[in-house]
């Protein structure tokens, strides 16, 4: 299995670096970190007394890397997952913080081992994991991708500054939908025709 080091790697790779889009609810963003996230863990990069867009700009991959294996992987305690969901969630929750386990959670609930959809990972929600992936080794990482695509659109449906993140203006599929299907066996992912009716009531 590819490590939670390398995970973390490839998630600061998949990032890229600095971005300070207004469409953005994350604000400055930089390896994929937000400007929310140094001032809520309190991380002066600079250490100039202040946490502003100017630590956000001088954060490094390595330190992008440390602080997603200990508050987005330790902390939330994705290691209890079984394995071919952990690079998925971990992932996920990169980018959408606690949503990551909710949609999870609800997938768990829909196959028939219900947990509260509360966002954190507790021995509730580790058992009822462990029974579907017993019930369903071959498809919960599928099915939880899926589910990940599906959230994706269902916000650009309701957020109409998200959509650029889901359909690239040529029409195609956006960076959130390519990053949900890189989780996913090739045969779940949309064709173009079908992205293309997902997106179609967007005009």
């Amino acid at each position: 299995m590819i490590s939670v080091q390398q995970i973390a790697e490839d998630i600061v790779a998949r990032e890229g670096g600095f971005v300070n889009d207004p469409d953005d609810p994350g604000g400055a963003t930089n390896h994929g970190v937000t400007i929310h996230t140094l001032r809520r863990l309190g991380i002066d990069v600079n250490r100039d007394t202040r946490i502003d867009v100017a630590d956000v700009r001088a954060l490094g991959r390595g330190q992008a890397v440390q602080i997603y294996l200990e508050h987005y992987h330790k902390r939330p305690g994705i290691g209890a997952l079984p394995e071919a969901l952990q690079a998925s969630v971990f992932d996920m929750y990169v980018n959408a913080g606690a949503n990551a386990v909710k949609i999870l959670q609800r997938l768990l609930g829909d196959m028939g081992f219900p947990c509260d959809a509360d966002g954190t990972i507790g021995p509730q929600t580790i058992r009822a994991v462990a029974l579907a992936f017993e019930a369903a080794p071959s498809h919960l990482a599928d099915a939880y991708g899926i589910a990940r695509r599906n959230y994706y659109y269902a916000l650009a449906d309701k957020r109409l500054a998200s959509r650029k993140f889901a359909r690239r203006r040529d029409g195609g599929k956006g960076g959130w939908i390519v990053r949900a299907e890189e989780f996913i066996a090739p045969k779940y992912h949309l064709t173009a025709a079908q992205h293309a009716a997902r997106v179609a009531a967007w005009a």
